[in-house]
């Protein structure tokens, strides 16, 4: 059984108007281990369905399921623990906390229902030294190089072991080398976590790296023309 399930999702925004359709019946299925890029032009709705399947933003219309919940039935606070434990975000911006060390930005999702564990801080330390980072662990991110702040960001995503790892153009800032470098770290961590990936990118280059792509275009999920 698909552990990502999407039926007819549809998102829609008031305007003084009829309501601004952005996403209109997106339906797709993805196992365990799946990864998935999603291409298409600025304003077509990738952003939006990412916010959606991160459970930022709520769906006006249809369902989705992860592991066989769906969690926009749960209450806010049920809400964000399942956000929390289930999904890991990567964003091209990295989002790093510049006072704190390699580590403590990685134990950061940890941090929801108190102290880091002694696991926790572990496994930290195991994804710093899969993400090349075993030298660079006590540094700060000015410290860091672009790609060196992509990877710490892709050992944060993967920290609480999450069933979904959601990426928005994790390669966007980075030269082709850094690049090519940080799409193959991701696959592998992936392949190995057998987590569901899910990539938002411009990058064909990225895009192609991963088993399936797909174009969203007027709000639908298509196949991309060769």
């Amino acid at each position: 059984m698909a552990q990502l399930v999407l039926n007819d999702l549809q998102k829609e925004y008031p305007t003084r108007g009829e309501p601004l359709e952005i996403l209109k019946g997106i339906d797709l299925k993805l196992n365990r281990g799946d990864n998935l890029a999603i291409i298409g032009p600025s304003g077509s709705g990738k952003s939006t369905l990412l916010n959606v399947l991160g459970t930022l933003d709520h769906p006006t219309g249809g369902t989705y399921t992860l592991n066989d919940i769906d969690p926009f039935e749960l209450a806010e606070d049920k809400l964000a623990a399942f956000r929390n434990s289930n999904i890991g975000f990567i964003f091209q911006e990295h989002h790093l906390l510049p006072q704190l060390s390699v580590l403590e930005n990685i134990l950061i999702p940890t941090m929801a229902s108190g102290k880091p564990s002694t696991d926790d801080v572990t496994r930290a330390a195991t994804l710093i030294e899969r993400v090349g980072l075993a030298d660079r662990t006590h540094h700060r991110p000015s410290e860091l190089s672009g790609g060196e702040r992509e990877r710490v960001a892709v050992a944060r995503a993967l920290i609480c072991a999450p069933a979904l790892v959601l990426a928005d153009e994790p390669t966007g800032n980075l030269d082709r080398k850094n690049a090519q470098q940080i799409g193959e770290l991701l696959l592998e961590i992936q392949q190995a976590e057998e987590t569901i990936l899910v990539v938002v990118t411009h990058s064909r280059e990225l895009a192609n790296m991963l088993g399936r792509q797909l174009e969203i275009n007027d709000g639908r999920l298509t196949t991309p023309d060769a």
